[in-house]
């Protein structure tokens, strides 16, 4: 076998590896991945598994990594030819819908993130901070969007991007609960909803800055 090839296929097997990976998590939790299950799934040793990531810290992290790849490439690269500002941010508002009620092949447990973030707020540790940086940058690419928005005047002067960035975060936060625990059909519509609330512009004249309006709820 030549080198190309068997480098080739370690790479195959440890994408199998962390594919897998994201679809216990997304269900049983970052805890939930054992190198004995994931060997009894894929048909492989444990010695197999534990050689492509040696510690389990080291599996959760790139289980993580490769789950950040495929929100990337599900919400945010759709949007990626979109004008910046509303238009861009309103596509990613759609896709993330879109990937909280259809992404169930890859994310069988509903969102891996909302998942891992319950899990780990409350300890420390490399996988905690990874989970926390994850969800630092999207708030930073949101924010960024609603700025552009607000520079191009599809948004009042007036807008707080960091507080209608939480607002935003909240309702999807609210949508994969409601999808998940309450399997609300309606949830995706109150989403909607609650969005337009958001980054539709107030007509002249209506009153109060857009950091008092509050959270949207459906």
């Amino acid at each position: 076998m030549s080198p190309r090839k068997s480098a080739a296929e370690a790479h195959a097997t440890r994408r199998r590896i962390i594919d897998r990976g994201i679809a216990i998590a997304s269900v049983e939790g970052l805890e939930g991945l054992t190198i004995g299950r994931l060997a009894t799934d894929l048909g492989m040793s444990k010695a197999g598994v534990l050689g492509h990531f040696g510690t389990k810290e080291a599996l959760q992290l790139a289980v993580l990594e490769g789950a950040s790849a495929v929100f990337a490439r599900t919400v945010w690269h759709p949007a990626d030819d979109a004008v910046p500002g509303l238009p861009r941010l309103r596509a990613v508002c759609e896709a993330w819908i879109t990937y909280l009620e259809h992404e169930r092949v890859v994310f069988p447990g509903g969102c891996l993130f909302t998942t891992a973030s319950v899990e780990f707020d409350a300890r420390d540790g490399r996988v905690r901070d990874a989970v926390a940086r994850l969800n630092r940058v999207w708030r930073r690419r949101l924010a960024a969007e609603l700025r552009h928005a607000v520079a191009a005047g599809d948004l009042p002067a007036d807008t707080d991007p960091e507080q209608v960035t939480y607002e935003i975060v909240g309702c999807y936060l609210a949508l994969n609960q409601e999808l998940q625990l309450l399997a609300d059909p309606e949830a995706p519509a109150r989403t909607r909803r609650a969005l337009d609330r958001l980054l539709t512009p107030r007509s002249p004249g209506s009153a109060g800055p857009r950091e008092s309006d509050g959270p949207g709820n459906g």
